[in-house]
Formats: structure tokens, C-alpha cells, sequence
């Protein structure tokens, strides 16, 4: 039976990476760059970058993941942000390019969402929604994919939730009618991607390839290699 919906997430499962050291990278040419619209305190940039991301993971869905985000931001950096949009903005599609030195892009990606298409009406890149659509479009570009290629992309403009609040993987299934039973998530990602998945009924695949367990918690799930989920998804 062809399968609703494959969610993919993005960092450390279609994009290979170690996720500790892309950030690293990623926050060094954001702050050089933000230090040019005036933020000169790279500490407090960064401070301000996690406290907007924690606002996120903790939003409750009154409002956008941006509006969580860029209410904390201001108010840790004491400034309006609103002169420094269009900056940050355009960071995404410049300068974080240069980020690409930090991940190991794989062919395999397209073969993985080429499969999903073939076996689900719906594929979904379920990346955890703290950056902008253009981030996103920036990060599929070094796999040789764009947002064109999945039915829905999560984005901190279009959703309220964040992983691992299995409230994000219920809103998807609700504003897509998709019966939990008959989806499938893909992830590296233990806690986010599995668990989250699993509370809202939704089955998984881990990928260990870059695996992260931060709490050593234990699943019951098909797991493996890349060449493992691929197998897997040439098996459903």
C-alpha cells in the first residue's frame, strides 16, 4: 500500500554533518557578517541566536516560530531588529554558503526523495522549523535539490511548533489529513525525530550515519546505514 506521506528531516539525515561543528561554522560567518549592520558583541549575537531558538522549541503555537524568535532576540540585544531584517535575510542566500566546508554532501540525498516519491503521495521535508525558507533553500542547494522538490518544507514563517513536540508532526498530519499510521519519518535524530514522531503515532527510520541520542534513550524502529534507508524505502 503507497504510503501518505515520507517526512525527511534535513541536518544530519538528507544533509550529512556533524551538527556541533556546522554551527560552529555557521554562527562564525554570521556574527563577521553582523558585525557590519551593528552588532559588534558576537557573544551577545550568539546568546541572542540560542535564547530565540529556545523561545522557539518552547512555542506553544499562539504565534510563528519567527515571531518567538525575533521577540527574544530583541530584547536580548536591547535593539530593533526590524533595520537588520532585509541583512539577515539576505545573509542566507550570501554568505552561508560559505558554511557548506562544514557538511559532507551525498548523491544519495536525491536518490532518498526520489524513492519517497515514488512510494508516498506526500513528501515532506520535516526539518525542525528555526530558520527561514531560504535557509533551507540554501541547504538543499549543496545536495542538488530545492524546496520544489518536497510538498511541504517546515519553516520558522509556517509553523508554530517545534521537534520535539509531537504538536509539530500533528499540525502537518492535520493541515495534510494524514493518518499517522500511514506515514513514515526519516531522521538521525533519536529524541526529535523518532520519539517525537512515534507520540504522534507517526512510525520512524533512524538513521545512524550521524546519529544522536543526547540522552541515550532506547527506540524500537527499523534503523541503519544510508544505504540501509534506502534499501528500506525500496522495500515499502
Amino acid at each position: 500500500m503507497k504510503l501518505s506521506a515520507i517526512l525527511f528531516d534535513l541536518d544530519g539525515t538528507l544533509l550529512p554533518m556533524d551538527n556541533d561543528q556546522f554551527t560552529e561554522v555557521y554562527f562564525s560567518y554570521l556574527a563577521r557578517a553582523a558585525s557590519a549592520w551593528g552588532y559588534h558583541d558576537s557573544k551577545q549575537l550568539v546568546a541572542a541566536i540560542w535564547q530565540g531558538v529556545s523561545a522557539m522549541v518552547k512555542n506553544d503555537g499562539s504565534r510563528s516560530n519567527s515571531q518567538a524568535f525575533w521577540e527574544v532576540f530583541q530584547a536580548v540585544t536591547a535593539r530593533d531588529a526590524a533595520p537588520a531584517l532585509e541583512n539577515f535575510n539576505r545573509f542566507y542566500e550570501t554568505d552561508f554558503h560559505k558554511a557548506k566546508k562544514a557538511i559532507q554532501p551525498t548523491p544519495l540525498a536525491m536518490e532518498a526523495v526520489r524513492l519517497a516519491r515514488a512510494k508516498a503521495r506526500y513528501v515532506i521535508l520535516a526539518t525542525n522549523p528555526i530558520f527561514p525558507r531560504n535557509a533551507d533553500e540554501t541547504r538543499l542547494s549543496w545536495l542538488g535539490l530545492s524546496c520544489d522538490d518536497f510538498d511541504l518544507v517546515t519553516d520558522y514563517d509556517n509553523c508554530c511548533f517545534c521537534k520535539p513536540n509531537p504538536e509539530y508532526y500533528k499540525q502537518i498530519l492535520r493541515d495534510y489529513g494524514i493518518e499517522p499510521a500511514h506515514c513514515l519519518m526519516i531522521g538521525n535524530d533519536v529524541d526529535e525525530d523518532i520519539l517525537a514522531a512515534e507520540k504522534a503515532g507517526v512510525r520512524g527510520f533512524l538513521l545512524t550515519d550521524n546519529v544522536i541520542n543526547r540522552k541515550g534513550r532506547s527506540y524500537d524502529c527499523p534503523s541503519g546505514s544510508y544505504g540501509d534507508m534506502l534499501e528500506y524505502l525500496r522495500s515499502i
